[in-house]
């Protein structure tokens, strides 16, 4: 054991409810958000980068965080965007041959504190029964009421805007300018992998802030619009909504992931709900309706997009369904060239079942230049 005596520190829910554990390191430290949990088995560093964990204390249900390190090419985003972490057995050495630091080294360099030794499977197991809810993980053990008024004032996931928090301050390109197909995309909390994807494919991308019009992505000429994953609540997003009203209103092709396809959802005036606890994990189950086929896809969100809705609005046919709940996990507008989805098609971390997903978009492009 790298430090024979850590700190005592304390998981506390919005409802009272403690969990115990100890920090990481050697460090006092105390953070705040909305309590998540993560099923993957691998992946922690590609999913504590990720955007659309912004404003969120993680816990990760896998037994051991930390043991194969951490690389310098697996991150989805310039910085730690996790609150926190919360883990069951945290592994202060690590053993991979590409690895170039530990996990203790990578969260100190980003100043993230986390906590480990919690019973995490009591832990999640209460949240999958009473639901995702605000907390705080703090090493100030003897300060629980102080801790309680200070958790009073973190505002709710619902109805909070985050994209803002996230996004490019200021457009910059992605990808080999001499590509023939252009795409606008909105960054409402992008995945680095997302823009692989998508310049692995041939395409030539401008990246617009959260907030851009439609007619400043449309001066770029593009053959294609796309729109983002991201964090918090998707109904405050009024700008991204009245940009993706206007690209479906002229016809464009357009594609939306996990909060794109909210966006998206929501300027078809389908509505969004906040969900008991969320699905994030690496292995979550979906139904291809169009094709009857299985996949198995990775996942982060909390928000869901109203299913009885999306079946009586006459301009959108239901594409995909998550089996475990039978929540919309898929969308395309009838009679125009617009699809989204509720899961992550770029994985990272994840299965690369639904990578079809991107060739798909791809393919409507060139039907649109052609």
């Amino acid at each position: 054991m790298k430090y024979q005596t850590r700190k005592k520190a304390l998981m506390l829910l919005a409802d009272g409810t403690i969990f115990y554990g100890k920090a990481v390191g050697d460090k006092n430290g105390t953070a705040f958000g909305e309590v998540c949990f993560n099923t993957g088995m691998t992946g922690y560093q590609e999913i504590f980068t990720d955007p659309s964990y912004f404003g969120q204390l993680m816990v990760t249900t896998n037994a051991h965080i930390g043991n194969y390190g951490t690389n310098s090419e697996e991150v989805e985003s310039d910085a730690i965007k996790i609150s926190g972490l919360i883990c069951k057995n945290f592994s202060y050495t690590f053993s991979r041959a590409i690895a170039d630091q530990s996990l203790e080294e990578f969260l100190n360099k980003n100043n993230l504190f986390a906590i480990s030794d919690v019973d995490t499977r009591a832990l999640v197991s209460y949240i999958r029964d009473n639901g995702a809810m605000n907390a705080v993980i703090s090493t100030e053990v003897d300060n629980i009421e102080s801790l309680k008024e200070q958790l009073k004032n973190i505002p709710s996931m619902d109805g909070l805007e985050l994209a803002s928090q996230v996004s490019t301050k200021e457009s910059y390109y992605y990808g080999d300018e001499n590509s023939s197909i252009k795409i606008s995309a909105l960054d409402i909390g992008i995945k680095k992998n997302i823009l692989r994807n998508l310049a692995k494919r041939g395409a030539y991308i401008k990246v617009f802030p959260y907030n851009a019009s439609f007619e400043e992505m449309k001066a770029f000429n593009p053959d294609g619009y796309f729109i983002s994953n991201g964090p918090g609540d998707p109904e405050p997003l009024v700008d991204a909504i009245k940009t993706a009203k206007d690209i479906i209103a002229n016809d464009e092709v357009l594609f939306g992931i996990c909060l794109g396809h909210q966006v998206i959802a929501l300027a078809n005036e389908i509505s969004t709900y906040k969900m008991h606890n969320g699905h994030r994990g690496i292995n979550h189950p979906v139904m291809n309706l169009l094709t009857g086929k299985g996949e198995i896809t990775s996942q982060n969100h909390g928000f869901a997009i109203n299913r009885e809705e999306a079946e009586a609005n006459k301009n959108i046919e239901i594409t995909h369904v998550h089996l475990n709940d039978k929540t919309v996990a898929g969308i395309k507008m009838k009679n125009k060239k617009v699809f989204s989805v509720q899961y992550h098609p770029e994985a990272s971390p994840g299965p690369h079942d639904a990578e079809y997903l991107f060739d798909q978009f791809f393919e409507m492009i060139k039907v649109k230049v052609n």
